[in-house]
């Protein structure tokens, strides 16, 4: 069931512009996410192992994001709003609730650029609101002339829907959201792949990874960004203990695999997270799309 909260502040500023997706800012309209994905980096918190379970509603939000949008856009400090960096934005209560559309609307009206990534098509809905933030929004000095004032995203972690359906059991279907990809461009949007997080030894292979990148290419994606799998913690609900209980019903001999790549850290080595790059690049060149927004 989806709780109502009250929130004090629903606009994040960051320290610093994030390297992938160019944010400064995040808005988040739920808590909790009914994508449910197993590998999310914010199992471990008070959602517990079943993320929608824990699903809330910011009830307040809108109130409190125009104050904040006011306050930013007299002082100029624009910036692009990711919207939906801890929840999918458009889980499907958003049909409901229309929380995230709200907050589209009032980004529209203070002008502020957005990045959205998700794994849902409900996002259709709002292609009017979009269109309309991508012609207006105000970006940074440094942006202008680079990038429109909207950028969008599907996330991909997999095409083996046996592995996806596993692990996102409320998403789209890979298939779904590349199809999608190409409906977003016709549309005359920015568009592009998130491939983050590729599983190791699952869909970080260079065969698995050509697989990907080039569905991508024949979706007409402007891009693709690529990233490794971050596995936090060893409680029930934390991310990397249901991982290890999907790898020992995919495939068990995985498990040492597992193991010896990531023993007791969160992430992989910086050698592993260098080769996945370097074989990104490679595939990305090989197919003639960017592996990066600007």
């Amino acid at each position: 069931m989806l709780q109502e909260k009250q929130v004090k502040s629903v606009l994040n500023k960051h320290k610093q512009r994030d390297s992938w997706f160019l944010d400064e800012y995040s808005v988040n309209p739920y808590e909790g996410c009914s994508c449910n994905c197993l590998y999310c980096y914010i199992r471990g918190s008070k959602y517990g192992e079943n993320m929608e379970q824990g699903l809330a509603v910011k009830s307040n939000a809108l109130t409190i994001l125009e104050k904040q949008l006011a306050s930013r856009a007299k002082k100029g400090q624009y910036g692009i709003v990711a919207v939906g960096s801890a929840t999918d934005a458009y889980i499907h209560h958003e049909e409901k609730y229309r929380l995230t559309r709200g907050m589209l609307e009032l980004l529209l009206k203070y002008r502020f650029p957005v990045f959205i990534s998700t794994k849902s098509l409900l996002i259709e809905r709002d292609f009017d609101l979009l269109k309309k933030i991508s012609d207006v929004a105000i970006l940074p000095d440094d942006m202008k002339g680079k990038i429109p004032g909207l950028i969008l995203s599907v996330s991909i972690s997999s095409l083996n829907r046996k592995v996806t359906d596993m692990l996102e059991p409320g998403a789209a279907i890979p298939k779904e959201r590349l199809s999608f990809i190409t409906k977003m461009q016709k549309e005359g949007f920015l568009a592009g792949v998130n491939a983050i997080p590729l599983l190791p030894f699952i869909s970080d292979t260079e065969e698995e990874m050509e697989k990907i990148i080039q569905a991508v290419k024949d979706a007409n994606a402007a891009y693709i960004l690529t990233g490794g799998l971050t596995l936090f913690g060893n409680g029930p609900s934390d991310s990397k203990t249901l991982f290890y209980k999907f790898l020992s019903r995919y495939d068990p001999g995985l498990m040492e695999k597992y193991e010896k790549l990531y023993g007791n850290n969160h992430y992989t080595s910086f050698a592993y997270q260098d080769k996945l790059k370097q074989r990104a690049q490679m595939i990305c060149e090989k197919y003639n799309i960017a592996n990066s927004i600007l």
